[in-house]
């Protein structure tokens, strides 16, 4: 248990350091080296009150995809039904990719979230709802316009909220069934989707998902917050007052040496 009596604890071998209490479960994915086509690079602020540094992001080119199986970050085969996807990006300016792609056993895509212009959000769920022409279409977005972007997504029973910058919300419906459910035995593949020539090139300094559809509301506040307010210790463990277990996926790189977990593949 190491501590986290009263939580299920999550492993992917070394890369992986999981923080647990009673109610919530946190996963980290730590890669110890940087990857071919990794760099660090300076993120959302390169001043921060209370700070030494700027923020620390990452740039990712065409040749760093990554992808691992959903069993790894659920190991209760249980996504959540209302949940928040957050990121904090900075895309390649006029580039157009998928950031995040989930795909169940058999490789249909379940959810998706792309970055670019107007861009879609994909979710298919076990009765194949919605159709791909009621996908939610954020037509006015552009997402890799060179500049970082704070992006945060809820949602909830029938709607879907995008949050930009913590001010611009737009709400559209999401036509999925009443009781949901995404298969956790295929992969989560990060930077493209299965088959795509487009992949996610730019800087990223957080990526998460949360098993919580208010957290998205609070994104600024409790995970990425302004520059002129110092930044969490740890932002992947803050919790905006939910009981809901809480799968924060924060890719990071460091510089040690180290192999990564065979669960892993880079491309």
């Amino acid at each position: 248990t190491d501590g986290c009596s009263g939580c299920k604890r999550a492993a992917i071998t070394n890369p992986l350091t999981t923080f647990c209490n009673s109610d919530t479960t946190r996963i980290i994915l730590d890669f110890h080296s940087l990857p071919e086509g990794v760099t660090k690079t300076t993120g959302l602020c390169s001043h921060r009150r209370s700070s030494q540094g700027p923020d620390v992001a990452y740039r990712v080119s065409k040749d760093a995809q990554l992808s691992a199986p959903t069993k790894q970050l659920y190991p209760g085969d249980v996504f959540p039904e209302d949940f928040s996807i957050m990121a904090t990006v900075k895309p390649k300016k006029g580039s157009q990719s998928f950031l995040l792609s989930l795909y169940n056993e058999q490789g249909i895509q379940q959810l998706g979230l792309e970055v670019g212009r107007s861009p879609v959000f994909l979710y298919e769920d076990h009765t194949g709802r919605p159709s791909p022409e009621d996908y939610p279409l954020f037509r006015g977005v552009n997402l890799a316009d060179g500049k970082w972007h704070r992006v945060a997504i809820s949602v909830h029973k029938q709607t879907i909220t995008l949050i930009l910058d913590c001010k611009k919300k737009t709400t559209q419906k999401l036509l999925r069934s009443p009781q949901p459910v995404i298969d956790t035995k295929g992969i989560i593949v990060f930077g493209t989707r299965i088959l795509d020539e487009e992949v996610f090139e730019g800087d990223i300094q957080q990526l998460m998902i949360v098993a919580d559809h208010r957290a998205a509301y609070d994104y600024c506040e409790h995970y990425s917050p302004d520059c002129e307010v110092p930044s969490p210790d740890q932002p992947q463990n803050q919790d905006p007052g939910t009981d809901n277990t809480v799968s924060n996926i924060t890719f990071l790189w460091r510089q040690q040496q180290q192999q990564y977990s065979e669960h892993w593949r880079w491309w």
